[in-house]
């Protein structure tokens, strides 16, 4: 999966207009990034950086303002709405809170069963047997066939959630912050199946979070996104050891520890993420960044990469 110089900007309605000039929110502006078959790329930012959206997107449950998404060889933007219905099988996604995205009147066996409805891709005792293939692949089993959503708890409304992703045999799942409505103790369990599945399934996952302690133990390659940029992207390791981005630098730091000894000065970062309908001039994270020079606020750097893959945008901390 490859996008290409992604962007989605929203129209912002009467109220955004200074001077006559109608404004837009840039939700996501330009894009670049590759997932590898197989791979776990987490995508991690501050709330409104534009992560859901950029998934969004990438499934075409969006419709870019410019730019490509490339998935299985195919440009997802030249194809009809036939050839993309077919194409939807291969792609499917997680939402965050397991209560609201699915239907509370409708039971298990029908929520989970509704993919392969429209697909058609099985019938009868087979669908049935298939149902019951899924929970059970999931950690539940036939005695949730006939409940309700309401009758479950986070963890398992989530495992239901996962199960109805995969009943259209999918090969790439966008997981839209999965666990973050849940339990901490409830959010290893999920992130555990999630790895199981990915190797007994061959999936490929972009695994969005604003946690970098969640995404550290599922991915492969982390990108962190500061709005509706990428700022960052290296393997797991670069990230957490050699972060070069004051952004991430200060995300690393906000992770909780038990160990005091070992902890890092916590970088707390003035102000708030700027407004996406209005972005700064330059580098957008200079209005706080505490290394910010004078190229920073008129020059928007590039996403450069370097020693090993290690791609940064920022005139102070360049790539390695």
């Amino acid at each position: 999966m490859r996008t290409i110089g992604l962007v989605k900007e929203f129209p912002a309605g009467s109220t955004g207009a200074i001077f006559g000039r109608r404004l837009t929110l840039k939700a996501v502006a330009g894009v670049d990034l590759e997932i590898a078959p197989g791979e776990t790329l987490g995508l991690v930012g501050e709330s409104g950086s534009g992560k859901s959206t950029l998934g969004r997107l990438i499934l075409k449950l969006l419709e870019p303002t410019a730019g490509r998404v490339i998935f299985a060889g195919r440009d997802l933007s030249a194809l009809t709405r036939r050839e993309l219905r077919g194409l939807r099988r291969e792609m499917q996604i997680v939402f965050q809170d397991p209560y609201s995205s699915l239907n509370p009147r409708m039971r298990v066996r029908a929520i989970v069963g509704e993919g392969i409805e429209i697909h058609k891709l099985a019938r009868g005792k087979e669908k049935q047997a298939r149902i019951v293939e899924l929970l059970e692949m999931v950690g539940l089993g036939a005695e949730a066939l006939d409940r309700y959503p309401h009758e479950f708890s986070g963890g398992q409304r989530q495992r239901i959630g996962i199960a109805r992703a995969l009943a259209v045999n999918p090969r790439f799942l966008v997981l839209d912050e999965p666990v973050s409505a849940l339990d901490v103790s409830i959010q290893a369990q999920i992130i555990n199946l999630l790895q199981d599945l990915q190797e007994r399934l061959n999936l490929t996952y972009l695994f969005i979070a604003h946690d970098l302690r969640v995404v550290e133990h599922i991915s492969r390659r982390v990108a962190i996104m500061y709005l509706g940029k990428i700022v960052e992207l290296a393997s797991r390791d670069e990230i957490y050891v050699h972060a070069r981005h004051p952004y991430t630098r200060a995300l690393l730091s906000a992770i909780p520890t038990i160990d005091a000894a070992g902890r890092p000065e916590r970088i707390k970062l003035p102000g708030e993420v700027p407004s996406p309908l209005n972005p700064p001039s330059g580098c957008s994270f200079h209005p706080r960044c505490p290394y910010a020079k004078d190229v920073c606020r008129t020059v928007v750097p590039r996403l450069e990469t370097g020693r090993g893959g290690h791609a940064v945008a920022c005139h102070v901390f360049p790539a390695p």
